[in-house]
């Protein structure tokens, strides 16, 4: 992590062993110590919150999780302990919500109430982590609509434009952004398209050892150097990460996003 912090182009990266279980204050201050004072950390919530199935060791769905987007469980497991260890290091607190069993996305209302009522209940990060923010990534296409982004605008919360194959590529999910305008931006580049909504493993066989860009995308890097140009150049933090399964090798796809954003825009 130190040597990783000291590159001038990587100023945050992905936490997302904390997806997989709860992490402490201490482990989250062990992180925190390692980098400098202006870097920050996204950090995705425990799976135990925003997955609404409880899985066992090989991914499968074993029943309902009575966890799910729970307030006090997202409070005391996520919110409360990052906080505490990352203190002012916090960019962005991202809760992303696995896809969805069919019988759940049948009653979309339902879940926005649900989810508007966990937002309320967690704090206000500003007095700890002035730069830090509430985002909410989602794998389900049936999210992307008016309702949604109602619920995160009254609860000061940002979409977290999620670039995967599961979602509409990133041009349909621009207006989404565009009508919580202003406020920061939080982007996980994830997956390339080309390999499908479950093909996290082949990407991973075909980029291994994620030394070069194989399947470059420069649609969607254009797009998102645009959104960054816009967000920053109104005075909002930006926070990206990539994967290596975007295009091939995440700090080669940092580069080119980086030249991307520097280059002059195009009428």
């Amino acid at each position: 992590m130190p040597a990783y912090a000291r590159h001038p182009l990587l100023r945050t990266v992905s936490l997302d062993r904390s997806f997989y279980r709860p992490l402490t204050a201490a482990q989250y201050a062990a992180y925190a110590a390692q980098v400098p004072e202006d870097f920050r950390f996204i950090v995705k919530a425990p799976a135990l919150v925003t997955d609404a199935v409880q899985r066992g060791p090989d991914g499968r769905g074993l029943q309902a999780n009575p966890a799910f987007l729970d307030p006090h469980t997202a409070l005391d497991t996520f919110v409360q302990p990052a906080l505490e260890g990352l203190g002012h290091k916090i960019g962005a607190l991202v809760f992303e919500i696995p896809p969805l069993p069919g019988g759940l996305r049948r009653d979309m209302p339902a879940l926005f109430d649900r989810l508007g009522r966990m937002l309320a209940a967690l704090p206000a990060l500003a007095p700890t982590a002035p730069e830090g923010v509430i985002a909410v990534e989602v794998r389900d296409p049936d999210w992307l609509v008016p309702a949604f982004r109602d619920v995160l605008r009254d609860h000061s919360a940002r979409y977290c434009l999620g670039l995967h194959p599961r979602l509409p590529p990133i041009d349909a999910q621009l207006p989404l952004l565009r009508a919580m305008w202003p406020g920061p931006l939080v982007c996980r580049w994830s997956l390339n398209r080309l390999h499908g909504a479950q093909g996290y493993e082949s990407a991973k066989a075909g980029y291994a050892p994620f030394d070069r860009l194989v399947d470059p995308d420069p649609v969607t890097r254009e797009a998102l150097a645009r959104v960054i140009r816009g967000t920053a150049a109104a005075g909002h933090p930006v926070y990206v990460s990539i994967n290596n399964k975007a295009e091939g090798c995440a700090p080669r796809s940092v580069i080119a996003l980086a030249q991307a954003v520097e280059a002059p825009c195009t009428p």
